[in-house]
């Protein structure tokens, strides 16, 4: 593959550039081995940095990495909301998460990786931006989910939304596991039945139940 060839990053057009360079090639590492594989070395050599330069424009490898995530759940959110824009059945609505969701590995991948090592060794700005926008993307899924599922409250539905999150990230990381335990499940497939359930079955009879439990809970105490 050949590498993009940059000139001094004086003008902001320029710096843009290497931003996206680097975005792209932490992308592309990312798909093919697996965010938890990824180096900041590795990084920049497949963007054609020195590593002290991509430092520039993002301070770490899980900079790199949030600033991915949040691109990620900005499509995750849109996907969503387009497709709820039509009349939608309420139980079509978890089908809708968990599907838009199975077709985003990368962004089940990072979520996965999140709260373990994504949200450490990072600045304080990188980790409000990144916060700032999950919480306006979360509550604007909210919002979309409550419309076409009138039995859920907003809260409820913010609720949901975290939930099949959270869950996908789980459920992809137990679904991809290390060369070991994958070996072991080639070797026990009894142990693979019992314990690395299918990613999109399971994820949308999680959110069922999440979605029927939850109006259930609204008069006990949180």
């Amino acid at each position: 593959m050949t590498r993009p060839t940059f000139v001094r990053a004086r003008r902001p057009e320029h710096k843009q550039q290497r931003r996206e360079a680097i975005l792209e090639a932490a992308r592309r590492l990312a798909l093919e081995s697996g965010v938890r594989n990824v180096t900041l070395g590795g990084v920049a050599t497949a963007v054609g940095l020195a590593k002290s330069n991509v430092v520039r424009y993002f301070g770490t490898r899980e900079e790199i990495y949030l600033e991915l995530l949040s691109e990620a759940g900005r499509d995750w959110h849109d996907a969503v909301v387009q497709r709820l824009g039509a009349p939608t059945p309420p139980g079509d609505v978890v089908t809708v998460l968990a599907e838009t969701l199975a077709e985003r590995p990368l962004f089940c991948d990072l979520l996965g990786q999140l709260s373990q090592h994504l949200e450490h060794n990072v600045s304080l700005t990188a980790a409000r931006a990144f916060k700032e926008t999950a919480l306006e993307l979360t509550t604007g899924l909210g919002r979309a989910v409550a419309r076409a599922h009138p039995e859920l409250t907003v809260d409820e539905a913010v609720e949901l939304t975290h939930l099949a999150a959270w869950l996908a990230g789980c459920l992809y990381a137990a679904s991809h596991p290390s060369p070991a335990i994958a070996e072991l499940y080639q070797q026990e497939p009894h142990l693979l039945a019992a314990l690395c359930p299918p990613f999109l079955p399971t994820l949308r009879r999680a959110l069922a139940a999440l979605a029927a439990g939850l109006p259930t809970l609204r008069d006990q105490p949180a």
